[in-house]
């Protein structure tokens, strides 16, 4: 039986905890997936994303005494032999190994570098007790128990599990983990569990900040359209959270998996205004993200943390989700004031039918006059919008293009319908028997093995070909580039023509519909 090694008992924040000197208690580490999930898109054109969670659980883990790095192999290029040597030098008495996505259902695409992330360090030192969680091994924790080379796996939000395992003390006997919530583990052999731990209630005081010392800054930076108008200034960048979690249900989602329900907690906005007080002097960092699943939902909340941001005078370029049904008129003028020149919309369909069978209700002319809306303030809009949803047939998915191309936003992101585990959609594909991805990898919205649901009347293939044809109908479309020439300059213009220059490469796509776009 694996030993955690020799820790004081339970303590509160305040108490500092007892280790060996010059041991490391924690490693956390952020694996490498960026070549496989964006095949070229991934040198130059998609984000270097900060991993959140993982600087939010060292800061956690910090703040009770205990010692932590964290390694972003996926930052720092760094394969998973690079990972096991850093793991045997430091010889911590955990490792973590984190797994979430840029976007929030975007976890189960890292997973397959993450098994073998878990596997190297293993082969390396058996002894390591080693911990994988995040949201994908929070939906299936007992599957990635069987499947992964691991000692532990974390169901839920991680801080109080791993706490709970750095707390166990020595005995000469095995260690108890059934005191430690939200932990998956084995005894004798069998597999076992113990009940999920509490989320953390005070985000002000359990997760005040990212642990940003700890991070590689000079190695993040921004998607490509965040900085449209100015494409050379993406780094220094950073993303944080305002918030945590979601009150809605939509079924193709899956960000609620590690909190157990649909729910939402808030951090003060004075507490958000100390993060960027550390991003700004600290770093030099314009360019933020607020990664909430939906910032713009709270009015007195959203408000309160512009007023902050416009007080100090920062020059920031913001971008945040919002829903077409939580934008108000009384926010967009101090959005923009803040810094907030950016709102990502989740318009999912066209087809009100479609959006009604994934639980996302709204009219075409709800979107058309909130866009009408958002312009008049001045900030750009990127909006989402999903082919392959369980209703869609090549005619909805084609009014869906043709809303598109419509709307003209300032740049839409194109995704196919994934059965994510942990969403509604993956129950339903397990329920019907529908082909699933035969790796993690295939999850991912950009890789060669990405397969998409069919719908009730498309295949996964169809899907595949019509989503990357209708991405580079889109962004070669005259009016977009008109707009884009306008609003941007003409850098921006052969900014997008380069990009357009990629061709995904796919395993399972239906090319007759992919050769469409050529």
């Amino acid at each position: 039986m694996i030993q955690i090694g020799p820790v004081t008992s339970a303590h509160s924040s305040q108490e500092r905890a007892v280790t060996l000197p010059g041991r490391l208690d924690l490693m956390l580490i952020n694996p490498n997936s960026r070549a496989r999930v964006y095949q070229s898109l991934g040198s130059d054109l998609a984000a270097v994303e900060p991993p959140v969670w993982i600087g939010l659980i060292a800061t956690f883990i910090r703040d009770h005494g205990y010692s932590v790095k964290i390694l972003d192999a996926e930052a720092e290029g760094i394969g998973p032999e690079g990972v096991a040597d850093r793991v045997r030098q430091l010889n911590p008495r955990l490792t973590a190994v984190i797994v979430y996505g840029q976007q929030p259902s975007a976890s189960t695409q890292n997973m397959t570098a993450a098994g073998e992330v878990c596997k190297t360090i293993k082969l390396g030192a058996p002894d390591q007790p080693l911990l994988i969680g995040g949201l994908h091994p929070s939906a299936l924790p007992e599957r990635t128990m069987r499947e992964e080379t691991v000692d532990f796996v974390c169901q839920g939000e991680g801080p109080y599990t791993i706490l709970g395992l750095l707390q166990q003390p020595e005995w000469n006997g095995p260690v108890d983990y059934s005191q430690v919530n939200g932990l998956w583990y084995r005894k004798k052999g069998v597999i076992c569990s113990t009940p999920q731990a509490p989320v953390i209630e005070d985000l002000d005081k359990d997760l005040r900040a990212v642990a940003w010392d700890l991070l590689p800054m000079d190695k993040y930076r921004a998607h490509n359209w965040h900085c449209f108008g100015r494409i050379d200034d993406r780094k220094p960048y950073a993303s944080m959270y305002t918030s945590l979690g979601c009150p809605f249900k939509c079924s193709f989602c899956c960000i609620n998996t590690p909190f157990g329900k649909p729910m939402i907690r808030y951090r003060s906005p004075e507490s958000v205004i100390l993060e960027i007080d550390e991003l700004v002097t600290q770093y030099g960092v314009r360019n933020i993200k607020m990664a909430d699943e939906m910032f713009i939902l709270n009015e007195r909340q959203v408000l309160g943390i512009c007023d902050l941001i416009i007080g100090r005078g920062y020059d920031l370029n913001i971008w945040a989700y919002a829903r077409i049904d939580t934008v108000k008129d009384s926010m967009l003028k101090k959005l923009k004031q803040a810094g907030v020149n950016w709102l990502g919309i989740g318009i999912e369909s066209a087809s009100t039918y479609v959006r009604d069978g994934v639980d996302k209700s709204f009219g075409k002319k709800d979107i058309k006059e909130i866009f009408e809306k958002i312009r008049a303030a001045d900030i750009n809009i990127g909006a989402n919008f999903i082919f392959g949803l369980p209703d869609d047939t090549l005619a909805t998915m084609q009014e869906t293009l043709d809303l598109a191309i419509e709307l003209c936003p300032d740049w839409a992101n194109f995704y196919s319908a994934m059965a994510y585990p942990g969403s509604k959609l993956y129950e339903i594909a397990l329920e019907k028997h529908l082909p699933l991805p035969e790796t993690w990898i295939g999850y991912s919205q950009h890789a060669y093995e990405a397969l998409p649901l069919p719908t009730e009347h498309l295949s996964a293939g169809t899907v595949l070909g019509f989503r990357d044809a209708a991405f580079h109908t889109f962004f070669e479309h005259p009016r977009y580039l008109a707009h884009v020439e306008a609003r941007f300059g003409r850098d921006t213009v052969e900014h997008i023509r380069d990009m357009t220059k990629h061709r995904l490469k796919r395993q399972h796509v239906d090319e007759s519909l992919a050769a469409t776009a050529r």
